[in-house]
């Protein structure tokens, strides 16, 4: 296996890319450009192909999202359109793509279950695990990054069991 690629997906996601054996390469924030009539943020699929293409992962590990309680149709659909942009642009690159639930992914690298303080303790695990990289996760608003460098994580996870 090559460097693999962790995605959280949404406006406010991340990209993550990870050697073989879990040394952190290189992250980026989602592309996001606002468009349309309401201006809301969408996943830019030509910005996200370029990442994608330019890091050339083996594999994609992304979250697996669906409709959240109490979210809107509109909210919804964006956050479905965005799953299949990536989808998309994956499939485009060649680079198979392995879904992995939220639960799933943090029992894997130790995030306790449940909201409160996942974000914060995302950053946490991710300045743990990658102390000399720790500036890529300072601020609040990189949470997205930690997210999506343990999701690639629990997919080598994953991968090195399944190999077992």
């Amino acid at each position: 296996m090559t460097n693999i690629l962790g995605i959280d997906i949404g406006a406010k996601g991340a990209l993550a890319l990870l050697s073989p054996t879990g040394e952190l390469i290189e992250v980026a924030d989602m592309p996001i450009l606002r468009d349309g009539p309401a201006n809301r943020p969408n996943v830019n699929a030509p910005l996200l192909a370029s990442i994608v293409r330019r890091w050339q992962a083996s594999q994609a590990f992304v979250e697996y999202v669906g409709a959240r309680p109490k979210e809107g149709p509109t909210g919804a659909f964006a956050f479905g359109r965005s799953k299949g942009v990536i989808e998309g642009v994956c499939a485009s690159a060649g680079l198979p793509v392995a879904f992995l639930t939220p639960c799933a992914w943090k029992r894997a690298v130790g995030i306790p279950p449940g909201k409160d303080g996942a974000k914060d303790a995302a950053r946490s695990e991710a300045i743990r695990r990658w102390p000399g990289k720790a500036d890529l996760f300072a601020r609040v608003k990189d949470d997205g990054r930690a997210e999506a460098a343990l999701i690639a994580v629990a997919g080598l996870l994953r991968e090195a069991r399944a190999a077992a």
